[in-house]
């Protein structure tokens, strides 16, 4: 059941900065109430950016990141999967999208935030909220030195996500 998640916002603590996400409920009430029912699980604490490209993108949300195990990164989730809720959110800097696979409805915990505009991704990708504070955190992570991993892109000093808050409406 969707919830009223009107003015919600959480803040990623990670190691390098924290950055304040704001939702757009009114555009993907699924993938805000998934995301912030993770977030209040504790599920993205200890996950790390495991793929980052520059211009482009920073994405987290794969639990398989919490161990040493980098082959298996980029291919884990909650084990379930939510329908694409498809918008009108431009996907440029500072927007916030959930990564998925060739399938549509696919989504389950991994996200990214945009460092650039991504227009090619609009109306393919579920966009459900953009960055209001932190923009220089996400500069930092997007601009990490990164090593060959899956995509040539991940960090070679992680960047993880040590915690998330989430404010309600109310303490905004």
């Amino acid at each position: 059941m969707t919830q009223n998640n009107e003015g919600a916002r959480v803040v990623l603590h990670t190691n390098v900065g924290s950055m304040t996400l704001e939702f757009r409920p009114d555009k993907a009430p699924g993938h805000v109430d998934n995301f912030l029912k993770l977030a209040r699980e504790g599920f993205y604490d200890g996950t790390r950016f495991h793929r980052v490209i520059p211009g482009f993108m920073i994405q987290g949300g794969d639990p398989n990141t919490k161990d040493g195990d980098a082959r298996r990164w980029g291919t884990g989730g909650p084990g379930y999967h939510i329908d694409a809720e498809f918008n009108d959110i431009p996907h440029q800097k500072g927007t916030l999208s959930m990564a998925r696979s060739q399938n549509p409805n696919s989504a389950g915990s991994q996200f990214f935030i945009c460092h650039g505009e991504a227009s090619f991704l609009d109306n393919q990708y579920t966009a459900f909220g953009q960055l209001v504070e932190g923009e220089e955190t996400l500069d930092a992570i997007a601009n990490a030195p990164c090593e060959a991993g899956g995509e040539g892109s991940r960090p070679v000093d992680p960047v993880t996500i040590e915690s998330v808050t989430v404010l309600n409406h109310q303490e905004n």
